[in-house]
């Protein structure tokens, strides 16, 4: 990706620098045509450190020479105050206070994190589905106290849900509404963090049970597929009428998931089984044809890391599979496979994602770049 002349670089701050998904931060934005990185932040403990010396590095790249150097900063925002774009890799027991100090200090804040998903002021957007949420922004800022000009906070949703709701959403788009999902997910063991599951727990197993992630699924899934709806007119903040997520479109969608962590590196895979609220429902070779024709908003508009196909559908009985699939497109998009009927529901076939890319950073930056294109960042 080269750098468009006509566009001076965006300065971003990551915070969470030395975590993995932070790493996965940096290696992504170091080579970005508009973001520049400015500014790294992480705990007390790395604060004050060049980037190299204070990093435990997991990527397989080397550590970009930019940031090499970068002395680390402290997770405060007088730090990040000349950024315009501040992304966040925090753990969660970290990342809701922090934010919410960024936000108060009108920062931009695109989280990666779980803590501010479940917000009604909150936009939860996987960009290749949903930046219509981005309306939900100035809401958050005017009942901010004080109300705010440039800070908010946007969250990219969780890693297993963006992969499913990628293809759901054009299902949605062709079909009309789902109203009944079954998901049976096998997770990536990168996808619990570093140093992650002790491999005498996952090597030669399958452990059927990941804290918290099937309610997730379950309601995440409802946010992002919803639309935006007008409140009551009683509810106002002074003439604007206030807005709400309308969860899933009218529709009293119906889903079930159950999470396996599996040993695999990289790459979630998810079997997923839906039913049609319109009848008849599609066939599969509909189904194809639908996933294949959709295209996201954010590669329209000209995002430089969206990805150009935004759903890949493999013909081969055998595929998607992680180690073949993940990186296709750089991890941006997904992979759907195995497109047949259910004999319960009315279509069931198999998604994957790499959960560290489009399930994680690269989610965050490409709604980065939606805000830049749709106009969300105040200079």
């Amino acid at each position: 990706m080269q750098r468009q002349a006509d566009r001076p670089p965006v300065k971003v701050g990551v915070l969470g620098a030395t975590g993995t998904v932070g790493q996965r931060f940096i290696t992504l934005l170091s080579a970005h045509p508009w973001f520049a990185i400015h500014v790294l932040g992480a705990s007390s403990r790395s604060a004050g450190k060049p980037y190299a010396a204070a990093v435990n590095w997991k990527q397989v790249t080397l550590i970009p020479n930019a940031v090499r150097d970068m002395i680390v900063q402290e997770c405060k925002p007088e730090a990040f105050i000349e950024c315009a774009v501040v992304f966040s890799g925090l753990d969660a027991d970290v990342a809701g206070d922090i934010e919410t100090a960024f936000r108060a200090a009108e920062l931009p804040v695109f989280s990666n994190a779980k803590n501010f998903r479940r917000d009604p002021h909150v936009p939860l957007i996987v960009p290749l589905v949903n930046p219509g949420h981005f309306s939900i922004i100035r809401q958050q800022q005017l009942l901010h106290s004080p109300p705010l000009t440039k800070g908010f906070i946007v969250t990219n949703a969780n890693c297993s849900t963006t992969a499913h709701v990628i293809p759901l959403a054009a299902l949605e788009s062709a079909f009309g509404p789902i109203d009944t999902l079954m998901v049976t997910t096998l997770q990536a063991i990168s996808g619990a963090g570093y140093p992650g599951i002790p491999s005498l727990d996952i090597i030669d197993n399958v452990v059927p049970y990941i804290s918290g992630e099937e309610e997730k699924i379950e309601w995440e899934t409802r946010k992002i597929l919803g639309g935006i709806a007008d409140a009551s007119p009683e509810q106002r903040v002074g003439d604007q009428v206030l807005q709400q997520f309308d969860m899933h479109a009218h529709t009293p969608l119906k889903i079930s998931a159950a999470c396996n962590r599996v040993p695999v590196t990289v790459g979630h895979m998810i079997n997923v089984s839906v039913g049609f609220g319109h009848r008849p429902p599609p066939s599969p070779q509909q189904v194809c044809d639908a996933l294949r024709s959709y295209r996201s908003e954010a590669h329209l508009l000209g995002c430089p890391s969206a990805p150009v196909q935004t759903i890949t559908v493999h013909e081969e009985p055998d595929r998607p599979q992680p180690r073949l699939d993940r990186a296709h497109q750089d991890g941006a998009g997904v992979s759907v496979g195995r497109v047949r009927q259910c004999p319960v529901l009315d279509i069931k076939f198999v998604v994957l994602a790499d959960n560290v890319s489009i399930g994680a950073a690269t989610s965050s930056i490409i709604n980065a770049e939606l805000a830049v294109l749709k106009g969300v960042l105040q200079s």
